[in-house]
């Protein structure tokens, strides 16, 4: 159907609400009615159903499953970012999060890496690379960038369960205090296709993020892969004052494992106009 019909947008508009509708009465794994019987029950055309649908099944909402039908998909993992001007406290994430380690070495920490960490090129750093889970499902693959000097002894087993900054306070004495974190949205490659289990160029969430001490030392830099068909950023904006707001429940940030600071000390959420490409 042309976009130049007069109210062709709304119906298209009106139609995807509709499926929406439908996929937001039911649960995940939920069959829908085909596209046919979609168009008798909704009154438009095919083109209109289908534009509809295609949308939703790229928003990581709808499943389609050849011969067998369409699917409600997955509930996605919703985080809540809160505004710069309190300690930053994380609302629960769903599910249960584990860790498959893919890579854990000492090496040196290099030009781009040194410069973040404040520290030369030459001196060591921990790199780890991690596949984050969600119920067993791939969510995120994780690189992890920490001074080497700080952690010695740091052990796989550490990076595969549990909460990491605990471990670092607990085991090495470092207490993280503030990190900053940068969010932009990219693709993902064959290699991390393969990892997440989605088609290569499927859309993703990278986070980038660098943790500092109490004394402002820069501890670990991270930057992370997150499913766009399965994790979803909702902000609240503070837009005049307001009564004290008692603390959320403790749980999973965007990029942040579930449990990470959940025992440490507050960390500063800072809230900009422009994305920070330079964690």
């Amino acid at each position: 159907m042309d976009a130049d019909v007069p109210g062709t947008v709304l119906k298209r508009e009106r139609t995807r609400d509709a499926v929406l509708e439908l996929i937001e009465s039911r649960s995940p794994g939920d069959a829908i009615p085909s596209e046919r019987a979609l168009c008798s029950l909704l009154g438009v055309s095919r083109p209109t159903v289908r534009a509809a649908v295609d949308e939703l099944v790229a928003a990581g909402l709808l499943v389609r499953e050849h011969g067998r039908g369409m699917f409600v998909a997955p509930a996605k993992i919703t985080q809540e970012l809160v505004a710069g001007d309190r300690p930053l406290t994380v609302p629960q994430a769903a599910g249960a999060w584990s860790s498959r380690l893919l890579e854990f070495t000492t090496l040196q920490a290099g030009a781009r890496v040194g410069r973040k960490l404040r520290m030369s090129p030459a001196a060591e750093i921990v790199y780890v690379a991690r596949l984050r889970l969600v119920d067993g499902a791939p969510m995120a693959i994780e690189h992890l960038h920490i001074r080497a000097e700080l952690v010695p002894g740091l052990s796989a087993q550490e990076l595969e369960s549990g909460d990491l900054y605990e471990h670092l306070r607990a085991t090495h004495g470092v207490h993280v205090h503030e990190a900053v974190q940068a969010i932009e949205p990219t693709v993902v490659t064959r290699a991390e296709a393969r990892l997440l289990d989605v088609p290569e160029l499927s859309p993703a969430l990278l986070f980038e993020r660098l943790t500092s001490d109490t004394s402002g030392r820069p501890v670990e830099y991270v930057h992370s892969l997150y499913r766009g068909d399965r994790y979803r950023i909702v902000s609240r904006l503070a837009l005049g004052p307001a009564a004290e707001v008692a603390p959320d429940r403790e749980g999973h940030h965007p990029g942040i494992p579930p449990g990470d600071f959940a025992h440490g000390d507050a960390i500063t959420s800072s809230t900009r106009g422009d994305i920070q490409t330079g964690v």
